[in-house]
């Protein structure tokens, strides 16, 4: 019950510091949202986070919690990229009035290997990241 509880937590203030963000950035600030209006997501604005649907690779937040100094707030990454403690939640705010939440589609042979040439790492890291995403089997019997 504490850790659902801690979780529920998180989250909401998350929700909060975004709320915040486009009251003070400006975009946001003529707001008068009910609860169920925010659980709508009918805001202006999103906060995608790694690890979800329009950003499925979990490897982009070591750079984030580099940048962030992470671990000054007590907040760290296991070896998966799982952050502990558990009841922790990281995003990117995005300010602007017509950005919509996305899923990326299935990725393919040649994004995946576009895509980890711009990251700097092998296909075959990469592939590992992002298994449930790819349009193909990564197995080396399922690559071409």
């Amino acid at each position: 019950m504490v850790k659902a509880l801690a979780d529920r937590l998180a989250e909401a203030f998350a929700e909060y510091l975004h709320q915040q963000a486009r009251a003070d950035w400006g975009y946001g600030a003529d707001e008068r949202l009910s609860s169920d209006d925010l659980v709508a997501e009918k805001y202006r604005g999103i906060r995608p986070a790694f690890g979800y649907p329009a950003c499925p690779d979990h490897t982009l937040k070591a750079p984030l919690f580099t940048l962030l100094h992470a671990q000054h707030a007590g907040v760290s990454l296991t070896e998966h990229f799982a952050m502990m403690p558990a009841a922790s939640v990281s995003g990117l705010y995005f300010a602007n009035s017509d950005a919509r939440y996305f899923t990326v589609g299935r990725i393919g042979h040649d994004q995946l290997a576009d895509y980890a040439k711009r990251k700097g790492v092998t296909a075959e890291e990469a592939e590992r990241w992002l298994t449930p995403n790819l349009a193909y089997d990564p197995t080396p019997v399922g690559r071409c």
